[in-house]
């Protein structure tokens, strides 16, 4: 079995702006035909990343290879014309004077004839086979996107580098454009990064992501596994609203509303959160004003009385004040469900789906470990 080439390799790349680390130590590894995102907040040095890769930032130190060969490292730095990438940018960056065709064809040399047919070639790939004589002013945000996606991959770039390239987008049209980028790249075969702060456009368009906080790549791999196995409390907080039910592990066992949670590697008197997802707090409407009947599952249930409910449109978001200690709580109901301030229902929590990490010292956590 053939395996995929490794087409761009990163290794431990810094750079540091007045004295300030905006990207510390980040190594990556990006195969033929991968998305790889690099996904982080505003400020975390993905763009700059990004940048260096391209050739248009210069690292401190670190290395950046394409198909094996070095582009930056010591006493080195090509050009971004000599580096084969391709790049998409959150703008377009398209020429106003020039045609649908001419933007496509820009980067292309060689034969006429041969020019004229990759730039028809990949117009009818992206849909847009009779607009190569209009301009960017008479086009559509979407469509201006798909002609410069089609510019940036004229020249068949082994690396596609992508920063925030659907943003301006509207809503609507948003999904769409994404899914047919993304099989355009994944036929062309390229080595993708794309830097994005939203996390829906990661678990959408990546193979791997790369967390980024601070300049560093905090988490690593599988969209699935980066969302189900958490470095950290912020790396969960990340990808969607979370719960915190905060105690003391005592004989690796921390006392919550919901009962004994195990908490193993937790010295004697350390702080401790418990972290669940609100679509993983559930409501017991069975019995609902009857009292508990827990499963081993879910353990023990606790009373907690409705504060405020909001319809989101495909679920609702309930707002709890726990009895026992007076804990707030949200839970996610997929469709309505309504209840109003001051009911009181029993609520139960997935076990399996709860993270536990050390509560913050000096700005550190420790790793996440099954409740």
């Amino acid at each position: 079995m053939s395996q995929t080439p490794l087409r761009l390799e990163i290794e431990s790349l810094t750079r540091a702006f007045g004295g300030r680390p905006v990207v510390d130590d980040v190594s990556l590894t990006v195969a033929a035909g991968q998305v790889t995102c690099l996904l982080g907040p505003s400020g975390c040095g993905k763009s700059t990343t990004l940048r260096i890769i391209a050739g248009v930032e210069r690292a401190d130190t670190g290395t950046v290879r394409i198909d094996g060969r070095a582009m930056a490292g010591p006493g080195l730095h090509l050009p971004p014309e000599r580096r084969g990438v391709g790049m998409m940018f959150q703008d377009f960056a398209l020429f106003p004077h020039l045609s649908v065709a001419a933007n496509v064809g820009f980067g292309l040399s060689g034969d006429r004839a041969l020019r004229d047919r990759r730039v028809a070639e990949l117009l009818e790939r992206v849909n847009l086979a009779g607009f190569a004589a209009k301009h960017p002013h008479q086009l559509s945000g979407g469509e201006q996107q798909r002609v410069a996606l089609a510019r940036a991959l004229a020249p068949r770039p082994r690396v596609m580098l992508m920063d925030e390239p659907f943003s301006g987008l509207d809503n609507r049209l948003r999904d769409g454009i994404r899914d047919t980028t993304l099989e355009i790249l994944k036929e062309e075969g390229a080595a993708v990064v794309l830097v994005t702060h939203e996390p829906d456009e990661a678990m959408r368009m990546a193979d791997e992501i790369a967390l980024m906080r601070g300049g560093r790549i905090v988490q690593r791999g599988a969209p699935y596994n980066v969302y189900n196995a958490p470095v950290d409390k912020a790396a969960a907080a990340f990808f969607s609203d979370v719960n915190v039910i905060r105690g003391v592990s005592r004989g690796a066992l921390t006392e919550t509303p919901f009962g004994a949670f195990l908490t193993p590697g937790h010295a004697d008197g350390a702080a401790v959160e418990i972290v669940i997802r609100p679509q993983h707090l559930k409501i017991d409407f069975d019995r609902a004003g009857r009292g508990p009947n827990p499963t081993p599952q879910d353990g023990t249930p606790a009373r907690g009385v409705v504060t405020r409910a909001r319809y989101l449109g495909r679920e609702s978001l309930v707002d709890f004040r726990m009895d026992l200690d007076g804990s707030k709580l949200t839970a996610s109901v997929p469709g309505v469900f309504l209840p109003r301030p001051g009911t009181a229902l029993w609520l139960m929590i997935r076990r399996d789906r709860c993270f536990v990490f050390g509560a913050r010292a000096g700005g550190q956590e420790v790793s996440a470990r099954p409740a």
